[in-house]
């Protein structure tokens, strides 16, 4: 699939700049917000038209929280970028070193020109 001559190409790995951010947290506030009317108006056509009063309560009930939902939502940042964390992998060994162990029953003394 090729790419328009419009759409360029991300080489960095620099965060969005402020100005978008805020932009995109407006546009996802006023998008929540907008559900909002939409739900009261079909409640009230519910209620007073047809008399169902227990679904226009749900959609209450429902558009109740949203200004707050559309704030938490608006005012969280944007997500952490995923990055790759250097694991240990076995079998992939750097280096290899030749270790020596200790015979059985050797001691190890400490200098006798030391004073304990």
């Amino acid at each position: 699939m090729r790419r328009h001559a419009s759409s360029p190409v991300l080489i960095t790995g620099a965060a969005v700049s402020p100005a978008e951010e805020f932009a995109a947290r407006k546009r996802r506030y006023s998008t929540i917000m907008s559900l909002r009317i939409p739900c009261l108006v079909v409640a009230g056509v519910l209620a007073i038209g047809f008399g169902w009063t227990i679904a226009a309560a749900v959609l209450v009930a429902l558009s109740v929280p949203l200004p707050w939902v559309a704030v938490l939502i608006a005012n969280d940042g944007p997500p952490r970028k995923a990055e790759k964390v250097a694991r240990y992998r076995s079998d992939r060994v750097l280096e290899t070193r030749e270790t020596r162990a200790l015979e059985a029953g050797q001691v190890i003394d400490m200098p006798s020109d030391r004073a304990a």
